[in-house]
């Protein structure tokens, strides 16, 4: 149990670069408790003791402002991150290291009981703030839910979904942008989902500075190999010694032009 705990409380300390130390995690972390409480509220109810477990899960809605039903199952690792507002239905399934924001409710679309009412969250899933998940479906492995987006109908594995009803962006696409936007030394994730027309513009840009600076190492590639072949000429090659054959970026200059 307490190998359990201490694995609770190092996922946020790897996740979270406001916690400082185990015992502000401890002490300070209402989704830590909230989890706690489910956890034991949850033994009660498969063990049939259900009005004790929906009693707890009050204690912990009182206590911490997050409603978790006592049937949800909820894997390792699993991170709440301020919490408040969040809904969780008797349904729900949230796998191993989750990421679950404030204002988000994994919540049904029936009301034909012994159904499958609510979502499944598979491993390493993002749920961003104020998002809504709805019905019994599944959200994929490594897949994310952007900031507001209204979910009804399930997301492959390592895509992201936004928008209001929610789109599924290409998993290739965004995962082309973060591996760009980590060379120029930031996350892609950083950018705000949806139809905000700065985040759309900022998009832009990583991806056309990506794609002019895999044209130019080309370019200066494909120059090498002519300038090699014309060695045998009086001529000094035509390659200058501060040209880029390979891809990178000035990621301190850049960051200085993002803030």
């Amino acid at each position: 149990m307490f190998s359990r705990l201490k694995e609770d409380i190092d996922c946020i300390l790897e996740r979270d670069p406001a916690a400082r130390s185990r015992l502000e995690v401890l002490t300070c972390y209402p989704g830590l408790h909230a989890l706690w409480i489910q956890r034991l509220a949850h033994w009660f109810w498969v063990r049939d003791f259900k009005w004790l477990g929906r009693w707890l899960s009050n204690w912990g809605r009182f206590l911490t402002g997050i409603e978790i039903h006592p049937g949800a199952t909820f894997g390792r690792r699993v991170f709440i991150d301020h919490g408040m507002g969040i809904v969780i239905g008797e349904m729900a399934e949230v796998g191993d290291d989750c990421t679950i924001y404030q204002g988000v409710t994994l919540g049904g679309t029936s009301l034909v009981k012994g159904a499958k009412r609510h979502p499944t969250l598979g491993r390493g899933v993002i749920v961003g703030a104020n998002a809504c998940v709805l019905g019994g479906f599944t959200v994929g492995d490594g897949a994310r839910v952007g900031s507001g987006a209204v979910v009804t109908k399930p997301v492959p594995e390592g895509a992201t979904a936004v928008g209001n009803p929610a789109r599924i962006i290409a998993a290739q696409q965004d995962a082309q942008r973060e591996a760009a936007a980590a060379r120029m030394g930031f996350s892609a994730y950083g950018v705000t989902q949806g139809e905000d027309p700065v985040a759309q513009a900022m998009k832009g840009l990583i991806d056309n500075a990506s794609s002019h600076e895999h044209q130019i190492a080309l370019l200066w590639q494909a120059i090498e190999k002519l300038s090699a072949r014309a060695r045998e000429l009086p001529a000094d090659p035509c390659v200058p010694d501060e040209a880029h054959r390979t891809e990178t970026f000035d990621a301190e200059r850049l960051n200085r032009l993002v803030k």
